[in-house]
Order: structure tokens, then C-alpha cells, then sequence
């Protein structure tokens, strides 16, 4: 029994002082690949996803596909020891796959709120072995957060802001509540124009009119699909609105909207000097 209690606290010990910082990241988040980049690690990430794109130095890193699938094939081409992955991305049957070629997994959820961001960094610090640094620059986020709802609290427009998500006419939704943009909208001090349902659904000109947004948020890259402001603004509907009035069109960078992670106070900020 003692000898068993001695063996189990070598372990302990020794896992405490030699833990060692993976050497080889595969992350597939962009806010995983921010955060990772921030605690230092950036020189040791392989491979990321395609949504992947900052800091700058992220676009020149492979990517371990050219869509949002991923392969287990496509993976494990990088040899990595850590794979850092968002709750919901990674198949029971992928898991199973990496974790048989010895590849230590680690899905990471997230919560969107200046609480679920400060969880999270901590959590990717300690999936790195790297605690200390992970607390570090929590509290430094943490300082950042507070100056930027400070900030919030000094331009108290609260419009009611709809946005909308687009790849062309063709395909585009509306967020309502229990997304990442109805809460960074409501943290950068504005209302989320979309009320009554969850999630996201589909955009109709009849919603758009019936919302009366004064203020239309999009992704740089969807803004752009559509054709720019003067494509927009002749879109049916929007002419009808406050914002379409008002040519209140933004565009913004989605990875630094939807990341709550280290650059949550920037997005606030950012997304809160529109109003």
C-alpha cells in the first residue's frame, strides 16, 4: 500500500515539474490560433483551419484542408503531438482515429461572454502546460475588458443593430439570441434588432422590414459578396429601414467579432465606435 502510494506521488511530481509544451499545435479555430499566438506558442503551431487568419503570419501556415472537413488523414500529415480543436467540430469517428495514432486531443469549448473569454484562455494555457502564462494574460485581457465596457458605458446609443450573414444573395442568415454576434452586440452597448427566436434563420425581406434595424452589421467578406453599400441599399426591404434611411451599412472583421478570446476588448470597442 505504501509502496503503491509512493509510486502514484513520483507520478504526480514528476508530471508537475517535466511537463513539457507540446511542440507541434494543430489548431482548428481561429480563436484557438489567437490564443495560442498570444501565449507565445505561435512558432510551435503546424497547421490550422481555414478560418484561421491572424496574426498575418498565420496565412502563410498550412492549413489541414481547403473547407471546414477535416480528415484525420489531413492531420496527421503535420505529425503533431497536440490537436486543439472547438466543441462541435470533431466526429466521434475522427476522435477515435487520432487518439488510436497517439495524437493527444483536446476539444475546448466556448462561452460568449467576457467571463467565458477569460475561462477560455485559461483553458488553452492549460492545454499548453503553460498555466501561469495562461493566467497572465487572462488578467491582462481581463483589464483590457474592463476599459473597454467602461468605454460602452460613455456612448450609451443603444441602436438596434441587425446582422445579417451573407456569401451572395443567394444564402443569407439573420442571428438572433444565443449567438456570438447577438452577444457582442449587446456587449459593445447596442440592441440585437432580431428578437423572438434562437440561433440563426433564414433572411427574409418581410423579417428585415418588421425588425427596422437602425444600424446593418456584416462580415467584411459577406459585405463584399453582396456588392458593397450601394448593392445593398438597393436590396428589397432595406430602404424601408432606419439603416437603409440612414446608409448605416458596417463591415467588420468577423474572426475579431465572433473570437471572445484575447481580442474580445478590441471587438468591443471596435463594434461600439460604429454607433
Amino acid at each position: 500500500m505504501i509502496k503503491t502510494t509512493l509510486t502514484f506521488l513520483l507520478i504526480f511530481l514528476y508530471n508537475g515539474l517535466f511537463a513539457v509544451t507540446p511542440k507541434r499545435i494543430v489548431t482548428l479555430s481561429a480563436a484557438l490560433t489567437e490564443t495560442v499566438d498570444a501565449l507565445g506558442y505561435g512558432a510551435n503551431i503546424v497547421a490550422v483551419d481555414v478560418t484561421s487568419t491572424y496574426p498575418a503570419y498565420v496565412g502563410k501556415i498550412p492549413r489541414v484542408s481547403k473547407n471546414r472537413e477535416i480528415s484525420a488523414e489531413g492531420i496527421l500529415s503535420f505529425a503533431p503531438d497536440l490537436v486543439l480543436a472547438p466543441e462541435g467540430m470533431i466526429s466521434k469517428a475522427l476522435e477515435f482515429q487520432l487518439k488510436s495514432s497517439g495524437i493527444k486531443l483536446l476539444v475546448i469549448s466556448q462561452e460568449y461572454s467576457a467571463k467565458g473569454a477569460l475561462k477560455f484562455i485559461r483553458e488553452v494555457a492549460a492545454a499548453l502546460e503553460a498555466k501561469n502564462k495562461g493566467e497572465e494574460l487572462a488578467k491582462l485581457t481581463e483589464q483590457n475588458l474592463n476599459k473597454a465596457l467602461e468605454q460602452v458605458k460613455k456612448n450609451p446609443k443603444n441602436p438596434k443593430v441587425l446582422f445579417i450573414y451573407a456569401r451572395g444573395t443567394g444564402a443569407m442568415m439573420v442571428a438572433g439570441a444565443q449567438t456570438s454576434m447577438d452577444a457582442i452586440i449587446r456587449l459593445a452597448g447596442g440592441k440585437n434588432a432580431a428578437q423572438g427566436f434562437s440561433k440563426f434563420k433564414a433572411y427574409t425581406t418581410e423579417s428585415l422590414v418588421s425588425a427596422n434595424p437602425d444600424l446593418i452589421l456584416m462580415f467584411d467578406f459577406g459585405y463584399k459578396s453582396l456588392g458593397g453599400i450601394n448593392s445593398i441599399l438597393k436590396m428589397p426591404g432595406v430602404g424601408l429601414t432606419n439603416a437603409g434611411k440612414n446608409k448605416r451599412i458596417v463591415e467588420m472583421d468577423g474572426e475579431l467579432l465572433i473570437g471572445f478570446s484575447t481580442r474580445l476588448p478590441l471587438a468591443i470597442t471596435q463594434l461600439n465606435s460604429k454607433w
